[in-house]
């Protein structure tokens, strides 16, 4: 039973535009994850999986990290990280790809990332690591550039 999902970012404050694909082939499966995102300056940029698919204020109304497990940040392919950590997605001449498989995300099941919010940040996510007050919690990857909700897609 494969679950697809999408998200599309439109954002006019920082006119950031693309989708992201998210596809789980069953509940066991890890989720691919297939980003193609324009608008920001180029070099990394913290992306992640926010707790809400409120956007009523912006992406201020997304909330935290997704975070089901208490834990704290980290990278996407650390051992303790929240299940909404995907590290950065990086931009050269304003656009940015990934193609990536994760084991966290669901589409599938109790933890489903659906209906949440997808963040790309204008700053670098220091995964957790870069021993500021903010690293624990957020990687300090600064403000949200921009935002869209994950739907369910055929």
């Amino acid at each position: 039973m494969t679950v697809k999902a999408v998200c599309v970012f439109r954002s006019n404050e920082k006119n950031v535009t693309g989708t992201i694909h998210f596809t789980q082939e069953d509940e066991s499966a890890p989720v691919h994850v297939h980003a193609n995102l324009a608008g920001l300056n180029d070099g990394p940029h913290g992306f992640h999986i926010h707790e809400f698919g409120d956007n009523t204020n912006g992406c201020m109304s997304a909330g935290a990290h997704y975070n089901p497990f208490g834990h704290t940040h980290g990278a996407p392919t650390a051992q303790i990280r929240h299940a909404g950590d995907l590290g950065n997605i990086t931009f050269k001449d304003g656009k940015a790809t990934l193609d990536t498989h994760d084991s966290l995300l669901k589409l599938i099941g109790p933890h489903s990332i659906i209906g949440r919010t997808v963040v790309v940040h204008d700053g670098e996510d220091d995964l957790g690591l870069g021993g500021h007050e903010l690293s624990p919690s957020t990687g300090n990857a600064g403000g949200r550039a921009a935002c869209g909700v994950i739907g369910i897609t055929k």
